[in-house]
């Protein structure tokens, strides 16, 4: 394995980074539905003061024919060209507490020298927990809370908030080998996973952000403002709700959803298992997910046809 030290530099001298602080990461790269992990670095890089700690080094961590680098062509030259960037943060919450925030691509190679580096830099900055998100697309409505999957060894958390809670085999993240790694240090680790209406997952949901911003907040203990996020919600809902209220298919397989979802709720108080077929008249989650697909399909045909902003 490459020494893990050599997969990052850096940014500032460590001694003065404040011991204790909670870790808050998200990385982006697979899945990331509702556009969630990426609103979160945008939204804690965008709006909190912040300041670069260490970078990864991407010529290592990354597949550019995979991911490629962004560049702007000006007429007849190259006037700059962005590199992608995984680094960690010193940040602050709306009470100027500090926190650590790693965020950035998902790494392509070397991950058990990436897991092996963050848990160093977890040691030598001496961090109390990691609280990481991840967003995935669950056949939900828009018309309920964003459900959240929680794992690692909070139990408090797990308990309080996990509400789908299966036994199965899915493709891993960087971070999910990360949480392995650190549970058996006994460091305390709690991972969100947020269950976004899958029919919204390429779009910026406002409501995973929000969601996950509590998620952290119960986590850590850190505070966040949300004023304009729960603006920008409304707006967002607002425009679902118009779209879908001409549409009386669309109302019919939303409500299938809705009924699926508190079904399952209402069985499984404290939920184990997947979200269950519990009523035969209801069309399956791949029937819901096909139609509403394709009439979101048609949907931005339209608008764009009439030039029209569509959220789908």
């Amino acid at each position: 394995m490459r020494n893990p030290a050599d997969l990052y530099e850096w940014a500032m001298e460590p001694r003065l980074v404040p011991r204790g602080l909670p870790l808050i990461a998200g990385l982006s790269g697979f899945a990331d539905a509702g556009h969630t992990v990426l609103q979160l670095g945008a939204y804690v890089l965008g709006t909190l003061e912040h300041e670069m700690l260490a970078e990864f080094e991407p010529d290592i961590l990354l597949d550019y024919r995979a991911r490629r680098p962004v560049i702007t062509f000006s007429r007849d030259h190259i006037s700059d060209y962005q590199p992608p960037k995984l680094a960690l943060y010193l940040a602050y919450d709306e009470l100027h507490r500090p926190f650590l925030f790693l965020h950035g691509y998902e790494p392509d190679f070397e991950w058990r020298a990436f897991s092996a580096a963050v848990i160093d830099l977890v040691g030598e900055l001496g961090v109390s927990g990691l609280t990481w998100i991840h967003g995935v697309p669950m056949p939900i409505p828009h018309t309920r809370p964003v459900g959240v999957t929680v794992s690692g060894n909070r139990r408090d958390l797990i308990d309080q908030f996990s509400i789908w809670r299966p036994v199965t085999q899915v493709p891993g993240t960087a971070l999910h080998l990360i949480e392995y790694d650190l549970t058996q240090d006994d460091l305390d680790v709690v991972g969100f996973v947020f269950l976004v209406p899958h029919y919204l997952g390429d779009t910026e949901y406002p409501t995973a952000l929000i969601t996950a911003l509590q998620k952290i907040s119960a986590a850590t203990g850190l505070i966040f403002p949300t004023d304009s996020l729960r603006d920008a919600e409304r707006d967002y809902l607002s425009n679902i709700d118009e779209q879908v209220q001409g549409n009386s298919e669309l109302q019919r397989l939303i409500h299938a959803l809705e009924e699926r979802h508190d079904s399952y709720l209402a069985e499984n108080p404290l939920p184990s298992g997947a979200i269950a077929d519990s009523q035969a008249s209801l069309p399956s989650a791949d029937e819901i997910a096909a139609e509403l697909e394709k009439f979101l399909a048609v949907r931005r045909h339209s608008d764009d046809e009439n030039g029209r902003d569509s959220l789908f």
